[in-house]
């Protein structure tokens, strides 16, 4: 029998049943309800000097206030025994060891059971390596395996940042955050590792969260076609099983386990320029002046490398920028802040208080010998502060009152995954990294590489939370491994200005959204390469619905502003950035619910119709919320695509300029889409909060606020967050419903919590009603062109409209929706 022992008892982190045989342990918990922790350690005895008791796991992912989990049910039945907690049920076969974990308490009296998640065929592993020398046979990649379930038809999607469809299925993947420059449509590994995949089955869907750092390895249904097969090169699986049964519920699972994203400035949501170049505070200067002097809406310049003193973490050069905290101001004056770069890499250098700081303190990494590793990264040679470690964590947070006193608000951390172009002491690595065996206190390097960055961005958080309490810190992260969404952003790092990058972004950021990330986005018009006013155009187009919208370019290669490509292109990339910023009441409420529900800015279509297969496998449009579909223009001279609508019926609302005809859903329709054009599609139901273009943000106080509303036969729903924009005092939260009673649709403002007194103005633009023959309580109304217009008095709170019967939404109907949207 391979476990011939358990007991109940209070682990380390709250209740456990552990099982134990020869030589094998499996710890059984339950952190929260719909949420099994499955501790798998094989080969217990030759790894662990506690056998059979284990102690208790530090996680990178988990969010610190996690409580402790709940009582557990055992039942025992000859070799079976049936662990049970949270409406989840573990059933283990004690003589072969295989486990699956099904809804529910476990059989009834009748013997039946709940719906099976998943299903372990088999786990294994093995006892260390015996072996002195220090070469790269002593790591062995492959130590610890598990191999599921992959049934027919199950779709596999997350996984963190990964090209390739949205369903992994048929893929092999590693977790070893990798320094890609570029990276590739078929580059694997990426920058950021999440071992985390929401799987979807007949329209239901489940989570496995595999919580190791150390570098590990994943077959999707690749070599063994009905297996989902994850390896490891540590000593244990630590496995969490999520119950859904929708997708958003995973998610929220998975977040309630790792930890909620924190809510973004506004400015980060508006228009930022970007460029491996802009070397001086005349520079950006110029750059702010083209934005202004062209009426292009611009919130943010990023500098990279070349502000720094010699590639000196947390120094400026004097000669570029003179005057650090005198140009933030200035810019700020203009409505721009400035978001410098932060690299992990440390110059060694005699006499830097930096350096000397981090020597004094033994903030940095080793080697396996125990000396201070050096390598080379821009600055060479470079030190690495060891960021698992919660001391170090706090040092390099005080380093950010260098950005404080000079009233920056945000930066960019790069490089960290860590890359290292050389080391002094050559030893085994993988790609442009710190060696295997370098050690981070107790841990080696092969075990903490993936986590290293969150400590990074964790460190930053904490450092403008010390220093800037006042303000939101926008932190964007390069690399990153599960629970990064807790302190930082995510951009998908070194991508190409070409057609393939620009399609590649949407599953992408969708994926890395499916992973528990809520914001990421893309470098608009591509990183390496030279892009063109097409590719350009259409990129702002596809970046509406980013998290953020960073255009972004490296050393050497053609300039890309909006304006280098002669006016046509520059009056599109206009256009596009002035619907981006009508759209901020929308996505800023958007970003506000990802702070409490996990999903995502940016929405793949399985979100929400997983059932659909024609949805679930849809990667070349997205959602924003539930009911307003974007379906950008991805490949070089093409003026239409095909679009998929799901159930429903969607208005299309190209540039959300105009109401077009209404399609059915479940359908696939073309969408006629010239140079200028952005299809986009309103889902009946949907009330769609909406203001005017600006220059630059200001508050999430919506002077004027028009809604764009598709009301269904039932009527429609809308959100609206509102608040300063920045800082932490409470907003206001606003529902719109409208309901609908044979011929009388009453239209109710719900609002909770306060934003304070300003001047509001407040229209609605609405489509799918038929005629109006009164409207009680606006201000006045007019309907033309199948589109009812009100206009609505300040503080508002019902409407009441009155239909002509019968007189239902006409497919046909066209009707005009102001540029400005109010």
């Amino acid at each position: 029998m391979r476990f011939s022992s358990f007991a109940a008892e209070s682990g380390g982190q709250g209740p456990e049943v552990r099982v134990w045989g020869a030589s094998d342990v499996l710890v059984v918990t339950a952190p929260l309800p719909g949420a099994l922790r499955v501790r798998l350690l094989p080969e217990a005895r030759a790894n662990t000097l506690g056998f059979p008791r284990v102690g208790p796991k530090r996680s990178f992912a988990l969010r610190p206030d996690l409580p402790a989990g709940a009582p557990l049910h055992v039942t025992e039945a000859g070799a079976e025994l049936w662990v049970s907690a949270g409406g989840l049920s573990l059933h283990l076969n004690r003589v072969t060891g295989a486990w699956r974990v099904v809804t529910g308490h476990g059989p009834a009296d009748d013997g039946a059971e709940g719906r099976e998640l998943v299903s372990a065929l088999d786990w294994s592993g093995e006892a260390p390596a015996q072996r002195p020398a220090l070469d790269a046979e002593r790591f062995n990649l492959r130590r610890t395996r598990l191999h599921l379930d992959a049934p027919d038809g199950a779709m596999y999607l997350g996984f963190g940042e990964r090209v390739g469809p949205l369903d992994k299925r048929g893929m092999h993947l590693t977790f070893w955050n990798t320094d890609c420059f570029p990276h590739h449509t078929e580059t694997d590994p990426l920058y950021v590792s999440v071992p985390f995949t929401t799987v979807l089955q007949g329209g239901r869907a489940h989570g496995v969260f595999v919580d190791e750092p150390w570098r590990m390895e994943v077959d999707v249904a690749r070599a063994h076609p009905t297996e989902l097969r994850w390896a490891s090169a540590g000593p244990e699986l630590d496995v969490y099983v999520l119950a859904g049964p929708r997708p958003a519920d995973v998610l929220r699972r998975y977040a309630d386990l790792t930890g909620y994203a924190p809510m973004p400035p506004l400015w980060a949501l508006g228009a930022a320029q970007s460029r491996w170049g802009y070397r001086t505070a005349e520079d950006l200067r110029a750059v702010i002046q083209g934005y202004r002097d062209r009426a292009l809406p611009l919130d943010s310049v990023y500098v990279d490398i070349d502000y720094m003193d010699a590639y000196k973490v947390w120094t400026v050069s004097r000669a570029n920028f003179p005057d650090l905290r005198a140009f933030v101001k200035e810019a700020g004056e203009q409505g721009v802040k400035l978001v410098p770069i932060v690299d992990p890499g440390v110059k060694l250098e005699a006499g830097y208080d930096v350096y000397e700081e981090a020597a004094k303190g033994d903030h940095l990494v080793r080697t396996a010998r125990g000396d201070v590793l050096v390598g080379e990264v821009w600055p060479d040679p470079a030190v690495f502060p060891d960021f698992t470690r919660p001391e170090v964590v706090a040092w390099w947070a005080g380093r950010h009152k260098f950005f404080a006193d000079a009233g920056i608000q945000g930066q960019w951390n790069d490089m960290n995954e860590p890359a290292c172009f050389s080391l002094r002491q050559p030893r085994e690595t993988e790609g442009k990294t710190l060696p295997y065996d370098a050690r981070h206190g107790t841990r080696t390097h092969l075990e903490v590489h993936n986590a290293y960055a969150n400590g990074m961005s964790e460190a930053s958080r904490a450092g403008y939370a010390k220093f800037s309490p006042q303000i939101r810190p926008w932190v964007l992260t390069r690399a990153g491994y599960a629970g990064i969404q807790r302190h930082a952003t995510v951009w998908t790092g070194d991508n190409t200005a070409t057609w393939s990058h620009l399609a590649l972004s949407l599953p992408m950021i969708q994926g890395l959204g499916l992973s528990g990330i809520p914001f990421a986005a893309a470098d608009v018009g591509g990183f390496a390469g030279d892009t063109t006013g097409e590719l350009l155009a259409r990129w702002y187009q596809a970046a509406v619905g980013y998290a953020f919208v960073r255009n972004h370019a490296a050393l050497g290669t053609t300039d890309q502003e909006p304006w280098r490509f002669g006016d046509a292109v520059t009056d599109v990339i206009r256009s596009a950035l002035e619907l981006r910023y009508r759209l901020l009441p929308h996505l800023y409420t958007l970003a506000q619910g990802a702070t409490r529900t996990a999903l995502p800015v940016m929405r793949p279509l399985a979100l929400h119709w997983p059932a659909d297969e024609d949805a679930a496998r849809e990667d070349t449009q997205y959602l924003l919320g539930e009911g307003l579909m974007v379906a950008p223009v991805l490949r070089a001279g093409h003026r239409r695509r095909l679009v998929y609508l799901p159930a429903g019926r969607w208005a299309a609302v190209f540039n959300l300029a105009q109401f077009g005809p209404v399609h059915a859903g479940g359908q696939h329709v073309v969408a006629d889409a010239p140079l200028d054009t952005l299809p986009m599609y309103l889902r009946a139901g949907t009330a769609l909060p909406v203001t005017e273009a600006a220059p630059h943000t200001t508050s999430a106080r919506w002077a004027r606020l028009s809604w764009l509303i598709h009301a269904g036969p039932d009527g429609f729903v809308g959100q609206l967050f509102e608040d300063a924009g920045d800082g932490h005092a409470g907003g206001r939260a606003t529902r719109l419903v409208g309901e609908r009673q044979g011929a009388r649709l009453t239209i109710r403002r719900e609002t909770e919590g306060d934003t304070g007194s300003f001047e509001q103005r407040e229209t609605m633009h609405v489509l799918g009603l038929g005629h109006v023959r009164a409207a009680q309580g606006a201000a006045s109304f007019a309907y033309e062109d199948g589109v009812l217009r009100l206009t609505l008095p300040a503080r508002w709170q019902t409407v009441t409209l009155d239909l002509e019967p019968g007189d239902d939404e006409d497919p046909g109907d066209v009707g005009t929706v102001p540029a400005g949207g109010a």
